[in-house]
């Protein structure tokens, strides 16, 4: 059994964390927040390259559908670094098609990107973090998983809500083991995958959330880093609402 340690302040002093998704929007931002909090941070994403000034990112191309991509990724940080302290999974798409109207290609690809994009890297890093017995991992899941959707279709919902019931499993059967496992379910954070949503039925912020504005990046981020950091050692298998009020549960 892992001693868990007492709850300390939200710092990732050198500490060594993966991020997915890390080109734009919440990763980008999640990158930067951990970053700045001390965390060495190996910044994943699809394309070739990506910017970031913070010299304790490090950017690595990468495709989280890929379980050979996965294994060749976390080989090379443990051969670089030695451990992986913390995991947070962005990497993620949409779809806006009613059931109807849904294709099996769209059903794939949100099984492919938003569910086993969280599975081939867990499944690859959890025995990593049993050896440790330490570790903490955040899924990026969504109120649509929720309530039903807010703009997206079923296809996306149907995968979140997959994620947030993952997460609850790596929870419950990596306690004893020291690692961690929540979900942060943002509600609607205005980056670019949000903008193919105003394009549609998006909902008004004054009109459907109590604090009175859409997310930004740096909202998610903040949340995130508090679940990778030593400030939430007495909390695993939950789903964090951060939506300005827009579901209170």
């Amino acid at each position: 059994m892992a001693q868990i340690p007492v709850s300390a302040p939200a710092r990732m002093d050198e500490k060594i964390t993966i991020v997915t998704g890390a080109a734009g929007g919440i990763g980008r931002a999640t990158a930067l927040a951990l970053a700045q909090a001390g965390s060495t941070v190996i910044a994943t994403d699809i394309g070739d390259d990506a910017e970031f000034a913070d010299s304790k990112i490090i950017y690595r191309r990468y495709d989280v559908t890929s379980r050979d991509a996965t294994r060749s990724l976390v080989a090379d940080v443990l051969s670089e670094y030695g451990r992986i302290d913390a995991l947070v999974l962005c990497a993620g798409t949409i779809s806006h098609r009613h059931l109807t109207d849904s294709t099996d290609d769209e059903w794939q690809q949100m099984l492919d990107v938003n569910l086993m994009g969280v599975v081939n890297p867990v499944r690859e890093i959890f025995p990593v973090m049993a050896d440790q017995q330490m570790g903490k991992i955040v899924a990026l899941g969504s109120i649509a998983a929720k309530i039903g959707g807010v703009a997206s279709g079923p296809s996306y919902v149907a995968a979140k809500s997959a994620v947030h019931g993952l997460m609850k499993w790596v929870a419950k059967n990596g306690a004893d083991k020291g690692i961690y496992a929540s979900v942060i379910a943002p509600g609607p954070v205005e980056t670019p995958m949000w903008e193919t949503v105003t394009q549609r039925a998006a909902p008004s912020a004054h009109g459907s959330v109590p604090l009175g504005r859409f997310g930004q990046p740096e909202d998610i981020a903040q949340a995130i880093l508090f679940l990778c950091s030593p400030a939430s050692n007495w909390i695993t298998g939950t789903v964090l609402d951060v939506n300005g009020g827009m579901l209170m549960d």
